[in-house]
């Protein structure tokens, strides 16, 4: 293969149409044998494109090096070039990440900004069919699921992978029969990463006993890669037959998911997307057989079993204690619905929506308080003939589940809640027949 590699990318760049004639590439070349191989096909190939060197001073001289090496052959070609240092060590430490992840959020930031700024369609890496097989592998032991399974993907919105056909062995002897010259890292013999520890240990074993493990592993991938789509499209399929939006909330229904084939499966890809891990399906699967008021939480969300339903919801925000509203009109946001007063002279019509209540304005004392509930609360329930109830009693009687109850805001005057906002006015604040000024209150 190594004869014809040049001729095997041309032709895969254009069947893959990875890239238009006038597009314009920005490669991130590290000096190594992967970039610089990627470099020299780029070039051969006419393809337009500029390279761009991050120097992370991890590896002391070394790192100076491999920046030179990169910066000679640019300007020994002509390419256009950008360099960039950066401090890593100081940097992972204020952002309290590993050295490797730390790397990778650095390089890629400048990268992108870089291809925004000087009008470079793509980033192009280096990725080729051996770090396809590392990465699945890492995938397997981390227990990601299919979804990691797919390997690396050949382009990812702005960026290609064009070497992701080619094996290492393959690289090097290009490399060595077209005198491209790079810098071996050493870093990479040592087994830190769990990268490195499959490349250096596990990979060599089993190509021991099967000497194109890469390249079938890699045709697995291919397949795994179409299978997900299979996959997803059903999955996309189940979670419309399942899942009600209502508001701000969605709604499973318990019996129809009890129903669902490889329920395990479709429990997490259900409440993945909310923040649960595939730790926690077990957790979730307990809540197909508890009882109404149980719930899970992730950092994000929370499912709750409420009656014949699992009820997705964010977790509360923290909520400011009080909003003094010192007059009306106006409006007042929370984090759970906006309040929007206005005063009339009469109404013809009394809103019957919930969401909407009217009050006598001369029995407002201002400033008003928009609160959350809170334990002890009480009102006179509008229509229940001035009979006193506690706003969690209400909430009891008005079969609200918990997600509900968190969301729920009070309208206070003095000492006296006004209303339960969007759900209940007190008594004591109702219309009358004398009544000259109307407060009309929207819960939205």
């Amino acid at each position: 293969m190594t004869k014809d590699l040049l001729q095997l990318f041309r032709e895969n760049w254009k069947s893959k149409q990875l890239a238009e004639a006038d597009q314009q590439i920005l490669l991130a070349v590290s000096g190594g044998v992967d970039s610089m191989v990627l470099a020299d096909l780029f070039r051969r190939s006419g393809i337009k494109f500029g390279m761009a060197h991050c120097n992370y001073q991890l590896r002391d001289e070394a790192s100076n090096l491999d920046e030179q090496l990169v910066t000679d052959w640019a300007k020994q070609h002509d390419i256009p070039f950008f360099q960039v240092r950066f401090d890593t060590k100081k940097v992972k430490e204020e952002w309290k990440m590993g050295t490797q992840e730390a790397a990778r959020v650095l390089r890629y930031e400048w990268l992108d900004n870089l291809r925004t700024t000087h009008g470079y369609h793509f980033i192009a890496t280096a990725h080729h069919a051996n770090d396809n097989v590392e990465t699945v592998l890492m995938n397997l032991f981390k227990g990601t699921g299919i979804s990691g399974l797919h390997g690396i993907r050949e382009k990812n919105d702005r960026i290609i992978r064009p070497l992701l056909f080619v094996n290492k062995e393959e690289i090097r002897q290009y490399a060595a029969e077209n005198a491209v010259p790079f810098r071996e890292d050493a870093s990479n013999e040592t087994d830190v990463y769990l990268r490195n520890a499959i490349r250096n240990n596990v990979i060599p074993v089993v190509e021991a006993r099967i000497p194109n493990v890469v390249q079938q592993v890699n045709e697995s991938i291919a397949r795994f890669a179409q299978a997900e789509v299979l996959y997803r499209k059903q999955i996309e399929k189940e979670k419309k037959r399942l899942i009600e939006q209502r508001g701000k909330d969605w709604y499973i229904p318990v019996k129809k998911l009890r129903k669902q084939e490889a329920l395990e499966t479709m429990v997490y890809e259900l409440f993945h997307p909310y923040g649960f891990s595939s730790a926690q399906v077990s957790q979730l699967l307990q809540l197909l057989e508890t009882e109404t008021g149980h719930y899970a939480n992730s950092a994000t969300h929370r499912v709750i079993r409420h009656r014949d339903f699992l009820v997705i919801t964010e977790q509360a925000a923290e909520a400011t204690d009080l909003i003094l509203i010192e007059g009306a009109p106006g409006v007042v946001h929370t984090a759970d619905g906006s309040l929007h007063l206005s005063i009339h002279t009469g109404l013809d019509v009394i809103p019957t929506d919930k969401s909407i209540a009217c009050v006598d304005f001369s029995k407002m004392e201002f400033p008003l308080v928009l609160r959350k509930w809170k334990i002890g609360d009480y009102f006179y329930p509008f229509g229940m003939n001035m009979k006193k109830k506690k706003v969690s009693k209400f909430f009891i009687e008005q079969k609200l589940a918990i997600h509900e109850k968190e969301r729920a805001w009070v309208l206070v005057s003095g000492e006296r809640i006004v209303w339960v906002a969007g759900m209940r006015l007190d008594e004591r604040f109702k219309l009358k027949p004398d009544t000259q000024h109307v407060l009309k209150m929207e819960w939205r």
